[in-house]
């Protein structure tokens, strides 16, 4: 059977593996920005989770026209009028700095009643040249305080709903079958289920 490649625009291991278990298709083989040797920083300044989703896709299959796909994650709280939202990954500063992005999201809940968030995902896909987006949410709260070592980010602090465990404190089976990145990339493992190699 003939493997194809399929990109990701991300230099983020944790997000690789995320991806990669879900998938898990025989003849696609996911390649990170690593990977290929890009090396290059992608000015994410979209105003929306899906123009950025959309820029990482693009700038990716203009350097090497292969199917590649990137995507856009983004923590959303009522209380806070759906911020930080595309900012999520710099809301604390420009350092990316996860604990201090926590701890200053903590803190502008500590006299809030409302903790009701969510993780939405963007995913842009370039498949034969052709541009898909799909979406995936996760509904759930903030924590009043860190929990839990695995995953990364936000995770010890988003509590999805259903559960009474923070992300971090999840099993990566759980997380992947609930998650708001799962969600997208299980439409995308729908998409790719007609596109395997005869």
């Amino acid at each position: 059977m003939n493997r194809v490649d399929l990109i990701f625009a991300t230099s983020n291991p944790h997000k690789a593996k995320e991806v990669e278990e879900i998938l898990n298709f025989p003849w696609l083989n996911v390649k990170t920005l690593e990977q290929i040797g890009f090396h290059s920083e992608i000015v994410e300044d979209g105003n929306t989770l899906e123009a950025n989703a959309k820029i990482k896709s693009q700038t990716i299959f203009n350097s090497s026209p292969e199917n590649v796909f990137g995507e856009d994650t983004g923590l959303e709280v009522y209380a806070l009028d759906m911020k930080p939202g595309v900012h999520t990954a710099r809301f604390a500063g420009a350092s990316r700095d996860a604990n201090r992005n926590m701890d200053k999201l903590l803190h502008l809940l500590s006299e809030s009643g409302d903790r009701r968030a969510r993780f939405r995902t963007a995913l842009s896909l370039i498949w034969d040249g052709t541009h898909h987006l799909f979406e995936g949410i996760v509904e759930g709260q903030i924590a009043k305080k860190k929990s839990g070592s695995k995953g990364f980010g936000y995770d010890p602090i988003f509590i999805p709903d259903g559960h009474d465990k923070t992300f971090a404190n999840l099993s990566s089976k759980i997380k992947n079958e609930i998650s708001h990145r799962g969600r997208a990339v299980a439409q995308l493992k729908e998409f790719l289920h007609s596109k395997a190699p005869q």
